[in-house]
């Protein structure tokens, strides 16, 4: 049975270990999120400059918005107070920033009534990260730039957690997406053709979950969990933070959820940066993750 838990006050090795048993957690806004999402709203007004950023895909081309997003994203991605907020929002939350690994911040937007869906505003269908390559310890953080509706929220599938589901992350190789795929998405306006993981069998998304918040709240939930982005018939533009987290403790361990149906190759594991001194995770440890995963070659990420 999969529960949310509404700002708990479990420690952080208490809260990993239900996060693996699928359970959910949602945090009112700290002062660290908050900040998080006033830097961002920020550069978001910026980059749309005179238009309202919630409804300017009614004034733009597709084109047009996709090259604003193409540049704001990049920015909010590789600025350096980003990652400096991921570190005062672990603490805010009880992570040991010493022993807690984070990736880089990702900004996402999910557009209304199918305006932009692939590419660089990809419309995730119903998947698991770790259908991507990611480790089953890393923790998954979710946070609205701005208040969301049920219209344009995310939703999980929490029928699945504990059954499997035919996919092809099989054909997955993290290396070969990062090389090939990663830095076209703001070519992809029309349609998406990247071979981003998707299962190959009907789902039955219903029952869903979805948790409608205000902006600068807090979702923490594990890589394992099946979940996708609600079809936004809200008429406004979501604008949301995402990032993930791998605890040093549980990776080395290989501590974390059970994995059903993941069968990718390569690894995420050099993505991590520690949240004290931006170190990667020890190369040796990298370098069992690749043998686990039947690969071979480290690949750096590195966000377009």
């Amino acid at each position: 049975m999969n529960t949310v838990y509404v700002q708990s006050t479990v420690g952080d090795d208490e809260r990993r270990e239900m996060l693996y048993q699928g359970q959910l957690f949602l945090y009112a806004p700290t002062p660290a999120s908050l900040e998080f999402v006033s830097f961002a709203r920020g550069l978001i007004v910026e980059a749309f400059e005179t238009r309202d950023p919630l409804t300017a895909q009614n004034h733009l081309s597709v084109e047009e918005f996709a090259r604003i997003l193409s540049e704001l994203k990049p920015t909010f991605i590789h600025h350096p107070r980003s990652k400096e907020c991921i570190r005062k929002l672990m603490i805010d939350l009880k992570a040991d920033p010493a022993t807690t690994y984070f990736d880089v911040p990702r900004m996402r937007t999910s557009t209304s009534g199918g305006y932009l869906t692939s590419g660089i505003a990809f419309a995730y269908h119903a998947h698991r990260d770790t259908w991507c390559s990611a480790p089953s310890s890393q923790i998954n953080w979710w946070i609205p730039i701005y208040d969301i509706t049920s219209q344009n929220a995310m939703a999980f599938h929490p029928r699945y957690w504990a059954q499997p589901v035919k996919n092809d992350s099989c054909t997955y190789d993290y290396a070969e997406w990062n090389k090939k795929h990663r830095y076209v998405a703001h070519q992809m306006i029309k349609e998406e053709t990247r071979p981003f993981p998707r299962a190959t069998e009907p789902l039955e998304l219903d029952p869903q979950l979805r948790l409608v918040c205000p902006a600068g709240s807090i979702v923490l939930f594990s890589a394992a969990h099946l979940h996708s982005s609600v079809p936004n018939t809200s008429g406004y533009t979501r604008f949301s933070i995402d990032f993930r987290t791998v605890n040093l403790n549980d990776a080395q361990a290989f501590r974390g959820a059970p994995n059903l149906d993941a069968e990718c190759t390569g690894t995420t594991m050099n993505d991590y940066l520690r949240g004290t001194d931006l170190e990667h995770f020890p190369q040796e440890l990298i370098a069992t993750y690749l043998e686990r995963a039947g690969k071979h070659s480290v690949s750096k990420q590195t966000v377009a």
